[in-house]
């Protein structure tokens, strides 16, 4: 499933990631142009009435205004997602030990995840599990910067440019059964922009 080594998974901090989530971090890990641009991207794929998991995510979800159905938070610091008032509900899991999602197949119209998949050591696992919750029709959205810390990100992410990681993040959507439809590039302030747009196949 997955088309990472151990080397390539490996990292500098091998330590617990929920011991090293455990404080939270009331912060924005991109710059405002990053965040505005990927509300952006978010308004162009989803509607009303949307069943959306932002995983791996915090404080702030970036959603534009919608009359979603229902938004699930995932991540690893309570307090950040308690604080997160998009989210009708959430939930805390170390992908990286536990990679089943405890969701039904087919459950969400849209799988987020903003600035936090250089740190996945199974991402195919991971994605295929978005794949299995998503809806026949759904989208996973997948963004990043150069931004990380850098004991967490696994070695595939630290020793690539920009262009691999968007390359690493499409094979990462092609292990899980998603078909990688757009890659959008953009530099709205300092902070470069990508952001992986996939569907199943």
């Amino acid at each position: 499933m997955t088309r990472l080594s151990e080397t390539d998974r490996s990292k500098i901090d091998s330590g617990s990631d929920a011991t090293f989530y455990d404080d939270p971090r009331f912060v924005t890990h991109a710059d405002d142009g990053f965040c505005r641009r990927l509300t952006e991207v978010y308004d162009t794929v989803l509607a009303d009435g949307d069943r959306v998991l932002d995983a791996m995510s915090s404080w702030v979800s970036h959603l534009p205004p919608r009359g979603y159905d229902r938004v699930v938070g995932h991540g690893l610091n309570g307090a950040e997602l308690d604080a997160n008032d998009a989210f009708d509900e959430w939930f805390l899991q170390d992908l990286n030990a536990d990679r089943s999602l405890p969701m039904a197949d087919g459950v969400f119209d849209a799988v987020l995840c903003a600035l936090s998949v250089q740190y996945l050591q199974y991402p195919g696992e991971v994605f295929a599990e978005f794949e299995r919750v998503l809806a026949p029709d759904g989208v996973v959205v997948v963004s990043f910067t150069n931004r990380m810390f850098p004991t967490k990100a696994i070695r595939a992410w630290r020793t690539a440019d920009m262009d691999e990681r968007a390359e690493l993040v499409s094979s990462y959507c092609d292990a899980g059964g998603l078909g990688t439809v757009d890659v959008v590039r953009d530099r709205p302030e300092t902070d470069p922009f990508v952001a992986v747009v996939a569907r199943p196949e």
